[in-house]
């Protein structure tokens, strides 16, 4: 078991991961304090694997109201607006109050949606996450982004919320598809290049380990994940500094997420083509070395297949990043490795080497 704290300027927990710590769910939330009511916020899909244990967990353990579910749809697309203000009025109809709790059980759709509405409905309700994916396991379920996207780019509307409690038990993910299991690993593989060259060769000689789930494995990876997301939000909340390293391959990722409508790729899948693209970058301007590179790309295709990237003129892609939360004033700005587990981040890149390497990701596969 490890019990991994995250102290940010505006609130400290902990993250409990272990093998079946979904078991003891109602016990770590009855140690938050009374609540008035709480609502479990979760998708059909997710719901199916997982409603029964929880209900389970639930089962004579814990007085007052039983919870109340609300159901998200599955997927990116339900990152909405719409799905925002249906689960708000959600809330309103179960009379959930200040000192309720909203328990997120999903991935990274059902963490953000559910994250934002904690954040501004009644201005702020106690938030506990239970993620499911990998990606919300290592990622998304830690440092508090929240929010929802627009057509015009990711995640756009949105806040800073930190949650109560993350509840992060590996055992869920063996109900995980191998695409959605794989998806994770290229956020693992961020975290590797942007800080952790251990976790890096690890990677390199373990990948097949990782891949088919083998509890030491997994035990090793997604803690070191963790441990390195809650020094660097601990360290900057709210993005100003070295939280942007975070950032690694999201610029290119976003900006395809959002050139196929949020329906052709899997976050992590984007972000293993924005690894690609922002190695391949780094090594056109003169910052990363072609071995280290090559290396980057291997790791990243190591992991599994990626979905063949459509054919994008160079001009849309430039549209889209600019549109990105990271660019100052219409200014691109890259996050991009300079050595295998080091980042910084690159403003006024050369057009022509960036449009090289757009034009060479149309030729990947």
């Amino acid at each position: 078991m490890a019990s991994i704290p995250v102290q940010t300027s505006s609130a400290a927990y902990v993250v409990e991961y272990e093998h079946g710590v979904l078991r003891r769910s109602a016990a770590l939330l009855a140690a938050l304090g009374p609540a008035t009511g709480i609502c479990i916020v979760s998708s059909p899909r997710v719901w199916k694997h997982c409603g029964g244990a929880l209900r389970r967990a639930f089962a004579g353990k814990r007085s007052g109201a039983k919870p109340s579910l609300a159901l998200l749809p599955d997927g990116e697309l339900a990152k909405t607006l719409v799905s925002f203000e249906r689960l708000c009025r959600a809330l309103a109809r179960r009379h959930l109050d200040r000192r309720g709790l909203l328990v997120a059980v999903g991935g990274g759709t059902v963490g953000d949606v559910a994250g934002f509405a904690a954040a501004t409905y009644l201005r702020g309700l106690r938030l506990v996450h239970v993620p499911t994916t990998l990606v919300a396991q290592v990622d998304s379920a830690i440092g508090g982004k929240t929010g929802v996207n627009l057509p015009e780019g990711k995640n756009l509307v949105g806040a800073f919320y930190q949650p109560a409690l993350v509840i992060a038990d590996p055992a869920l993910l063996r109900t995980l598809p191998p695409r959605e299991f794989r998806s994770g690993i290229y956020e693992v593989i961020k975290y590797a290049v942007l800080g952790d060259h251990h976790l890096f060769e690890f990677l390199e000689n373990r990948m097949a380990a990782v891949r088919s789930q083998e509890r030491s494995a997994l035990d090793w990876v997604i803690p070191r994940c963790i441990a390195l997301k809650a020094q660097i939000v601990s360290r900057d909340e709210r993005e100003a500094g070295p939280r942007e390293a975070l950032n690694l391959g999201h610029t290119f990722g976003h900006a395809l997420e959002a050139l196929t409508g949020y329906r052709r790729y899997l976050h992590g899948e984007a972000v293993g083509w924005g690894l690609i693209a922002a190695a391949r970058l780094a090594s056109a301007i003169g910052w990363l070395n072609s071995g280290d590179a090559a290396r980057m790309e291997a790791l990243v295709r190591q992991a599994g297949p990626l979905p063949p990237l459509v054919r994008i003129p160079a001009a849309r892609w430039l549209a889209a990043m600019r549109s990105d939360k990271k660019a100052r004033g219409g200014r691109l700005r890259f996050i991009l490795p300079h050595e295998i587990g080091g980042v910084r981040a690159a403003e006024n890149v050369p057009q022509p080497a960036l449009a090289a390497v757009i034009s060479g990701l149309a030729q990947s596969r």
